[in-house]
């Protein structure tokens, strides 16, 4: 999955010298949670909502007049923004703009094309692609199995018991991190995404055959109700 295909493309952009009360009602207004800042078409830094509560916050506690008079129409993106903010490219996987974001602690990105900002890619969207994978706005049941070793076969024969078992199969997929490895091949639990009558009856298929349900969850797709 590409950054390109998840991003908010074409985001609106600001420059560095527009005032902070302008870029948070611009945040505000269009339910932002970051703005690049571009000069002359080469990117300078990034405003977030983090750094506007922050600069709000101060002039909260001093309750000085000129604090709040500076504030709203003196104070600049420029004085605020981070600079030289982390990016990610268009053309870079999502798994690889997760890891980047937990390793910097950094839970917005511009995203670019060359020089260019093409669009800006956000814990959001991370959000959005973490519940797509999981089926959250589909009504499908389903199993997660404890961890196992994924040798050769291992994914196709689970599809096998599952849709011999009465499984309609709409997605499946190893998560977590590596929790042990033997001849090469990751141990991983395994999460199964079904439509079926009888989900009970799938799970028991599964475990007859010697892979274990840790977790079962049942919805009734309208289509398959009684």
């Amino acid at each position: 999955m590409m950054v390109r295909n998840w991003m908010q493309a074409d985001p609106m952009t600001i420059p560095s010298d527009m005032l902070v009360s302008e870029a948070k009602r611009l945040l505000s207004e269009n339910a932002l949670h970051a703005l690049p800042v571009v000069d002359g078409g080469r990117l300078r830094g990034l405003v977030t909502r983090a750094n506007l509560l922050r600069s709000g916050h101060f002039v909260l506690r001093t309750q000085s007049s000129a604090e709040f008079d500076y504030f709203a129409t003196r104070l600049k993106v420029k004085d605020i923004m981070v600079r030289n903010p982390a990016t990610v490219r268009a053309d870079d996987t999502m798994e690889h703009c997760l890891l980047k974001g937990q390793e910097l602690g950094v839970a917005q990105f511009p995203v670019m094309e060359g020089e260019r900002v093409v669009g800006v890619i956000s814990a959001n969207e991370i959000f959005q692609l973490a519940a797509h994978c999981l089926g959250a706005w589909e009504r499908r049941s389903g199993v997660t199995l404890a961890p196992l070793r994924l040798g050769p076969g291992v994914l196709g024969r689970i599809a096998d018991v599952a849709e011999a078992a009465g499984a309609v199969l709409q997605a499946l997929y190893a998560v977590g991190r590596n929790e042990g490895e033997a001849g090469g091949y990751p141990e991983r639990k395994v999460i199964i995404r079904f439509h079926a009558q009888d989900v009970r009856g799938v799970a028991a298929a599964l475990n007859d055959a010697g892979f274990t349900v840790v977790e079962s969850v049942e919805t009734r797709h309208p289509a398959l109700a009684a």
